[in-house]
């Protein structure tokens, strides 16, 4: 389970409330409050469906018996880069399961996790719709087709180039924030 970072709580207890004010608190709408809660999140944290239970009244066990029963509740925060492997009958005649194995092992989480430091989340999906292209992979809505475990060491060398990228404009950022006051 990943750490909630700084200002998270705040903002989930904010929202689960928000959430919870806008909706009758029945058991019937146990469903559409967590949709809700996700959308509003991106993904449904454990004190969120803790404090919805305590909300609506209900044991905490029906709400994550839920979450977790229908594979639309997302449990892990989307990491800044998605990576959705292909897992339908194409892609995983192909070698769709060994791309999903090379992205885990670079990216050093398995399937349905976000990385600590939400750089990266990996998921597999049933069916992308380009079976010609199969394995397939979608890395932020990209698709990217024969994906071998070739191609994901490509893909993982771009996505870490961006995340050094990232690293340089805030730290030049904060270089250049601190003259312009000096």
């Amino acid at each position: 389970m990943l750490q909630l970072m700084e200002g998270e709580k705040e903002e989930i207890l904010a929202c689960v409330k928000e959430v919870l004010g806008e909706n009758s608190k029945t058991h019937e709408n146990l469903i559409p409050i967590l949709q809700q809660v996700q959308k509003r999140l991106g993904y449904l944290p454990t004190l969120a469906m803790e404090k919805i239970a305590e909300g609506l009244d209900v044991p905490a066990a029906d709400v994550f018996g839920l979450a977790t029963f229908y594979n639309q509740f997302r449990l892990n925060p989307p990491g800044k880069h998605e990576v959705k492997v292909c897992l339908g009958t194409a892609c995983y005649m192909t070698g769709g399961d060994i791309t999903l194995e090379s992205f885990e092992r670079r990216m050093e989480i398995k399937e349905s996790e976000t990385s600590p430091d939400r750089h990266y989340s990996l998921d597999r999906v049933a069916c992308v719709g380009c079976c010609s292209l199969a394995p397939v992979v979608v890395v932020d809505d990209q698709v990217e087709g024969k994906a071998t475990p070739t191609r994901v060491d490509g893909i993982m060398l771009e996505l870490e180039a961006d995340r050094e990228g990232s690293a340089e404009e805030e730290s030049g950022s904060e270089e250049g924030g601190n003259s312009e006051q000096d």
